[in-house]
C-alpha cells in the first residue's frame, strides 16, 4: 500500500479546506469561522498553514478565512493536474496507469487523491466511508479526513 508522508497529507488536507472554502454551501462548501467549532477544530493546522502560504486570509468583519487569489490561483492549477489525470487515465485498468505512472515517476496516491478530490467523491466523507462497507463509520469527518483510516481506503484503489 503506498505510503503518505506527513507532508502529503498536510498537502491533500489544504487541499481540501481550500475546496470547501471556494465552493458555495449549496454546493458543498462550507464557511471557516476563526473561532472554529469543534467540529471543524481538526482544521485548525491546515487553516494556519494555507495563512502562512498566502493561500487564505482573515476577514475580519466576517470573522471567517477567505481565499486569497493566490489561493484561487493555486486551486486552478491543482483542478487542471486532476483533469490532466482524468483526461490520461480514465480509460485505463489500474495495472496500466500504475505502470505508467511508474514510468512518469508521478506519485499515485496524488493522482488518486487529486482524482477524487476533484470529481467529489470525498466531499461527503461518511457517504464516502459507507459506499466502502467502513465497519464503523467515522462521524468526526474533520478528523477523519485527516486519518490513516481516509488515506488507507484511497490506496486500496491503487491496488494491482
Amino acid at each position: 500500500m503506498p505510503e503518505v508522508s506527513e507532508d502529503q497529507r498536510r498537502t491533500y488536507v489544504g487541499l481540501y479546506v481550500l475546496k470547501l472554502l471556494d465552493l458555495a454551501p449549496e454546493d458543498g462548501g462550507l464557511a471557516m469561522p476563526v473561532l472554529l467549532p469543534h467540529a471543524l477544530a481538526a482544521f485548525e493546522p491546515a487553516l494556519e498553514r494555507l495563512a502562512v502560504e498566502g493561500l487564505v486570509h482573515i476577514d475580519r468583519k466576517l470573522g471567517e478565512y477567505r481565499l486569497t487569489p493566490l489561493g484561487i490561483e493555486r486551486l486552478g492549477v491543482h483542478i487542471d493536474e486532476a483533469e490532466g489525470y482524468i483526461d490520461a487515465f480514465d480509460d485505463m485498468e489500474v495495472p496500466q496507469m500504475l505502470a505508467v505512472l511508474r514510468q512518469r515517476n508521478v506519485d499515485p496516491m496524488r493522482v488518486r487523491f487529486l482524482w477524487g478530490w476533484y470529481q467529489g467523491e470525498y466531499d461527503d466523507p461518511i457517504l464516502f466511508q459507507q459506499r466502502r462497507g467502513s465497519a464503523e463509520i467515522e462521524t468526526d469527518w474533520a478528523a477523519y479526513i485527516q486519518s490513516d483510516a481516509f488515506y488507507a481506503a484511497i490506496a486500496e484503489d491503487l491496488l494491482e
